[in-house]
């Protein structure tokens, strides 16, 4: 008699709340110990098998000096094919460097000059904001629409305001969007590549998000897009799929037409990627695939389950149905908090920590950015919790 495998289980229901409390990193370390922390990128789940046996074999045999080869390079390109049928990214046009922030700070630095305006489509990840001032650069926003997809109208007057003059321009793209959830499609990319050929804007694509896809949806890489824009860059990780902020290392993708920008890039001295971190998404990108579709799985079932506890428990509020990534911006304004941010207010009344929607930006106000990235059973406590406070 053939016994059934055992199904594989939900990597979100495998670590306990008492070994989740144990971590000191910035999810579950910063906060009291009664708080149920649903805010930073960082996931409730145990290293995926092939990712901890690299790690624990580098540590074992002290394989823990400095970087060499393309294996990291490589391994996305064998990965872009067969995820995304992106067969023509080469090894060639990928340069790794420490983290996906230092990635496009460097690339937007490469193609702009101190005072250069920087387009970003608010709402929108923090850092895009700090850093891209932090390099010297002033930020041009482009709102989403109310649909919170690429407002093409808004982003071509964005476009005209940062190129008047003739000035170098950069727009930094977050494919996925984050803090929405938003995939943009194979036709938004090919008009935003169409709207950057037409003004000399040089697009730097943030795709770390890029794995988290569901199965109702489809990811287009940027520079994959027909009629790309080839002088435009990419930059790609697997530190969030597969949970390795600890650990980082990205890698940065240059259209064809970059690689005299690239060649400038190499050319001064510059740190990499650690090699354990190299090593971790090596091993993610080559086998992590089967425990990458556990997790989507896990993550599509929570998405839906917080959809279902906020119209059941919130019904006043705003949901917004991520097409990818494990975040999802929700709307609180409904709800007469006085004017205090929610985030503020949920954290002291219902002791549950939540992204505040102020710090994304115009049209962060009265929002907050839930990570789902956690077991059923917290996902619904904070619920609760939230909605017994609410009202």
């Amino acid at each position: 008699m053939t016994v059934p495998a055992s199904p594989r289980p939900n990597p979100l229901t495998v670590p306990t709340l008492d070994a989740l409390k144990a971590r000191t990193s910035a999810k579950w370390g910063r906060f009291e110990p009664d708080v149920l922390p649903l805010y930073v990128a960082e996931m409730d789940v145990e290293f995926a098998p092939p990712v901890r046996d690299a790690l624990a074999r580098a540590v074992a045999t002290g394989d823990v000096g400095y970087r060499t080869g393309t294996a990291y390079e490589e391994s996305l390109v064998s990965f872009a094919a067969e995820r995304w049928d992106w067969p023509t990214l080469a090894v060639e046009h990928i340069v790794a460097v420490p983290d996906v922030i230092t990635g496009y700070t460097d690339a937007i630095t490469l193609v702009t000059d101190p005072g250069d305006a920087v387009i970003i489509n608010p709402p929108a990840y923090p850092p895009f904001f700090s850093f891209v001032k932090g390099a010297g650069r002033r930020i041009e926003e482009s709102r989403l629409g109310a649909d919170f997809r690429i407002d093409l109208e808004s982003l071509e007057a964005a476009f005209q305001r940062a190129t008047t003059g003739g000035r170098p321009a950069a727009y930094l793209l977050c494919n996925p969007h984050n803090p929405t959830g938003t995939l943009h499609t194979r036709a938004e990319l090919e008009a935003v590549a169409a709207l950057a050929a037409r003004y000399g804007v040089r697009v730097v694509a943030d795709e770390i998000h890029a794995p988290l896809v569901y199965t109702d949806a489809s990811y287009t890489p940027y520079l994959s897009v027909a009629g790309e824009r080839a002088d435009a860059f990419s930059l790609m990780s697997a530190s969030k799929a597969w949970n390795l902020a600890g650990v980082p290392a990205a890698l940065l993708i240059a259209g064809t037409d970059s690689t005299a920008d690239l060649a400038r890039y190499t050319s001064v001295p510059r740190h990499g990627p650690s090699q354990l971190g190299a090593l971790a998404q090596t091993a993610a990108y080559t086998q992590g695939g089967q425990w990458l579709d556990d997790l989507v799985a896990g993550l599509d079932a929570n998405r839906h389950l917080l959809g279902a506890l906020l119209a059941e428990k919130l019904p006043k509020a705003g949901y917004t149905w991520p097409e990818a990534t494990y975040l999802s911006w929700v709307d609180l304004s409904a709800y007469d908090l006085g004017g205090e941010d929610p985030s503020e207010f949920l954290h002291r009344e219902a002791r549950v920590m939540l992204n505040s929607g102020p710090t994304f930006g115009t049209g962060g106000e009265g929002h907050v950015r839930i990570n789902f990235a956690t077991s059923p059973a917290i996902l619904t406590e904070a619920i609760n919790r939230i909605a017994h406070v609410m009202g």
